[in-house]
């Protein structure tokens, strides 16, 4: 494969992922889609990189909190808030639903529920309140790894299932990674681990994996696949869940 076509596949990645505004019409064709979410994690770790910055410029004229604030809402911004939509319509179609076909029609309806609310405040909740824990100093690092690994982990079960729907925006990625595109994903996912320190880095990898099968475990038995909302999810639920794991001590 050429090197312009992988740079087109890797622009179509950021175009499709993000809001980011790229000039030119690189990344447009469906072939580019398709080949997309093999940098899925490489345009996670860009925006932990964005958000990473905006946490750093922010820090030296707040406090931490409002600092964390402030990369939280540059994440969001520059994605569109795609995968908290996804996340609060995940739980409200699994909440609410008990067929794969109600569940499936709740997730597709614009309006939000009870459940994805809840959902949706309470993810908002633990990240501000896990990163406001995290060391200063290693709030940079740990944004950016963690936006690249909840990808990872969201490419993997892109990888894993089938696609639920007969329609939909995410039906673009149904076809399933050779074992040299997971393993470009891989490198991109796990090499900014290497900005944390080893100790802390390996609980937080295995509870954000440990969500990611619960998840697909879930897809699978509910809806047989997944749709791209539950994409959305697991890069949500990944993500705290690695903060999380940073934060973890023996007694």
């Amino acid at each position: 494969m050429s090197l312009r076509s992988e740079f087109e596949t890797f622009i179509g990645a950021i175009r499709f992922f993000t809001r980011l505004s790229v000039p030119g019409s690189f990344g447009y064709g469906r072939l580019s889609l398709e080949r997309a979410v093999r940098y899925y994690p490489a345009v996670g770790a860009i925006v932990g990189v964005i958000a990473a910055l905006f946490f750093t410029v922010a820090s030296f004229f707040w406090p931490k909190t409002l600092a964390v604030l402030v990369a939280i809402s540059a994440a969001i911004y520059f994605t569109g808030a795609i995968h908290e939509d996804g996340w609060s319509d995940m739980v409200d179609g699994f909440g609410g639903g008990w067929t794969k076909e109600k569940i499936l029609e709740i997730m597709r309806d614009s309006c939000v529920g009870s459940f994805g609310a809840t959902a949706l405040v309470m993810m908002l909740m633990v990240r501000f309140f896990t990163l406001i824990e995290i060391d200063l100093y290693q709030i940079p690092a740990a944004l950016i790894a963690g936006h690249a690994l909840s990808r990872l982990c969201a490419t993997y079960v892109l990888a894993a299932l089938d696609y639920a729907r007969d329609d939909g925006k995410a039906k673009v990625f149904n076809n399933r990674l050779g074992w040299g595109e997971l393993a470009l994903a891989t490198v991109c996912g796990l090499l900014p681990l290497l900005l944390l320190p080893p100790q802390h880095v390996i609980m937080a990898l295995l509870l954000a994996l440990a969500v990611t099968v619960w998840l697909a475990r879930l897809f699978k038995r509910q809806i047989g696949g997944y749709t791209g909302d539950c994409i959305g999810a697991v890069q949500q639920l990944s993500e705290v869940a690695f903060y999380g794991g940073l934060l973890f001590r023996l007694p």
